[in-house]
């Protein structure tokens, strides 16, 4: 991605996107068969042959039929599976959003020019702000580089979505509104809002066809802040889309009953840029522990931030950064892409402006002040209420393993996300004492609108060689063979996903055909083992890698008495963020886990080496 971002090209950003393959169906044998495997680390013999007669007989029944219902979908639609995604991923999501939805990470502009320090806020702010429109004028000039493995390249269109994209609620089911056009496509919106003290303002970041520069920029966010500071607060519209779905709906419907005005300032909103937030807050934070950052990044003020935003940047009063964003527009690659371009641009500038300061003649930010009764107030205070406890129970630890990272795991021809994701098996399994069933995203960006695919770590494999570790008498060399095998299941599975090959999207698709044609369940779907394998999104353990630059993230588990493991690879260094409950799972277990993650990895390869001297530094590390 480095030399991607720092190099030009001929090629227009979205050249590809009319020739990529379309998203294929797989085999049903082939996903029946990868299914069952699945669940044998949660199944007893009993459990197991029960399960497989019902996979049985799915494949000979109401299986083949559904079957071809969704290869006939699959002729019609390039991406069968797009539509259906959104909407059962995100869009039909109940819960609210901002907490359990959302992704967020702190920026890591603090390891080099922008370390914490009180007073920058704003200035740099400012400089941050211009990296970020200078990236959104690459998209809209078609400038950003293709994505590409090797020469193929990769499905770009959730790009679109970062920039001018918006969710607005419904009663049953949101929608996602996006105005962001290319240049050659027409207007596409260029003001962004900000959001202070529980106000909000929006300003044009072009002026008489330029970009504003940062002295610029800062003129208007100088005059925003003093005036929210000389003045009230303001009613904090914005805690209202931290709210439960469908009352966020409802609370929105009445809000624009009362004056239509406030449906032209809702709309200024959702059209804007991206909502730039002013935070009080002054996070502590070191290159070796993001953890209270990270945390005020995910479960902040509610009033300065628009949850339903594709882009919140949030900026804090000693000049930390972070963002807070929509997952349904987009995933995480794109928040990282832009993150990654940003951070690499402040390095080079060494934090600094070194452009003209001159400040041209131009109009002030507008407020847009909504018209507020009794009842919307009282249903921002309900909403900041059920956020902030739902925010209180949960505890985000961010952890930086600096024995070894990607530099020595490839020297050893080990793939470093496979080492990642073994060394959670294992810490999860001494910790439990029992196999945890553990989604890992894959990209399927090969094909076009291409976005996830189910990753299950937790192989018949894995648990072998956990096992292994575990019993004393199992020998070094058994411990080796069935680490090596765990790591070999695991890296055909990533491929199988990446290539259109998994399962668990599949299934999905199966079931959602079944219910599109009003027929009962299927009777695979209601075992007892699907949901505990991690089916229907029951996994105990959310993990992802975020890459191997320097940007980090975090989204909350999928389930209440479940982990969220985030991290990113660094040559000699992996920074793990673990996130979970605190009422339900953390509790006396987040410091061992923290123990035990150390262990493993330093375990994983102490395993696979010969050398005495680095046998007696990584056991040094774990006694550590």
């Amino acid at each position: 991605m480095e030399n991607q971002l720092a190099k030009s090209t001929e090629e227009r950003t979205f050249q590809y996107q009319d020739s990529l393959p379309s998203l294929p169906v797989p085999s049903l044998e082939e996903s029946l068969k990868k299914y069952l495997e699945s669940v044998k680390p949660f199944a007893n013999e009993e459990e197991y042959k029960k399960t497989e007669a019902i996979v049985q007989k799915f494949q000979n029944g109401i299986g083949e039929k559904l079957q071809q219902k969704l290869l006939e979908r699959a002729k019609e639609k390039r991406n069968w599976l797009e539509d259906w995604w959104l909407n059962v991923a995100y869009l039909d999501v109940r819960i609210p959003s901002q907490l359990h939805v959302n992704f967020g990470g702190p920026a890591s502009h603090i390891e080099h020019y922008w370390p914490p320090k009180e007073g920058t806020q704003l200035e740099r702010g400012s400089i941050s702000l211009w990296h970020i429109l200078n990236y959104w004028q690459l998209l809209r000039k078609e400038k950003l580089p293709v994505h590409k493995v090797g020469n193929t390249p990769l499905d770009m269109n959730q790009f679109r979505m970062l920039f001018a994209t918006c969710k607005v609620p419904g009663i049953t089911r949101d929608s996602v509104i996006n105005y962001f056009r290319t240049e050659s496509e027409g207007h596409c919106p260029s003001h962004i809002a900000v959001m202070c003290r529980g106000r909000v303002f929006v300003f044009d970041v072009m002026h008489e066809g330029c970009l504003m520069t940062p002295p610029e920029i800062l003129r208007q966010l100088t005059y925003i802040q003093k005036k929210c500071r000389r003045e009230p607060d303001g009613p904090g519209v914005a805690a209202l889309t931290s709210e439960e779905r469908t009352r966020w709906a409802k609370a929105r419907e009445y809000l624009i009953s009362l004056n239509p005005e406030n449906l032209t300032m809702l709309e200024k909103i959702q059209s804007s840029l991206l909502v730039f937030c002013l935070d009080d807050g002054s996070p502590r934070v070191t290159p070796e522990d993001y953890s209270q950052v990270a945390t005020k990044v995910l479960t902040g003020d509610p009033t300065v931030r628009w949850g339903d935003k594709s882009y919140n940047l949030i900026s804090f009063s000693n000049g930390v950064f972070g963002c807070n964003c929509d997952h349904a527009p987009y995933d995480a690659m794109v928040i990282v892409s832009i993150s990654y371009y940003v951070d690499q641009k402040i390095f080079e500038s060494e934090g600094r402006w070194t452009g003209s300061d001159k400040v041209r003649d131009i109009p002030l930010p507008e407020e847009l002040v909504f018209t507020v009764d009794e009842k919307v107030l009282n249903d921002i205070n309900q909403a900041k209420a059920q956020y902030f406890k739902q925010a209180s129970d949960l505890q985000l630890l961010v952890y930086a393993f600096t024995s070894f990272g990607k530099k020595l795991t490839k020297k050893k021809k080990l793939h470093p996300d496979t080492f990642v994701q073994l060394a959670l098996q294992l810490a999860y399994y001494r910790l439990h004492g029992r196999p945890g069933c553990c989604y890992e995203t894959a990209m399927t960006r090969y094909f076009y609108h291409g976005r996830t695919e189910t990753v299950r770590s937790c192989t018949v494999e894995a648990v072998r060689w956990c096992q292994s570790m575990q019993d004393p008498s199992t020998s070094l060399f058994e411990q080796q063979h069935r680490m090596l095998e765990a790591f070999a299941k695991h890296n055909k599975m990533m491929k199988d996903c990446s290539t259109g090959k998994g399962f668990d999207r599949h299934l999905l698709g199966l079931s959602l055909i079944a219910k599109e044609e009003c027929l009962p369940v299927p009777e695979l779907f209601t075992d007892p083992l699907f949901s505990r394998s991690g089916g229907g999104g029951n996994f105990v353990l959310s993990t992802s890698l975020i890459g191997y630059l320097r940007v980090q993230g975090v989204v909350v588990p999928m389930v209440r008495n479940g982990y969220g493991f985030f991290y990113h690879i660094r040559d000699d260094s992996v920074i793990l963020m673990v996130l979970s409950s605190v009422t339900c799972c953390m509790g006396n277990y987040f410091l061992p886990l923290r123990r035990l993650m150390r262990i493993c990895f330093s375990f994983l390869l102490l395993r696979h080496l010969s050398n005495q001297s680095f046998r007696c530094f990584v056991q040094s590390t774990v006694s550590g």
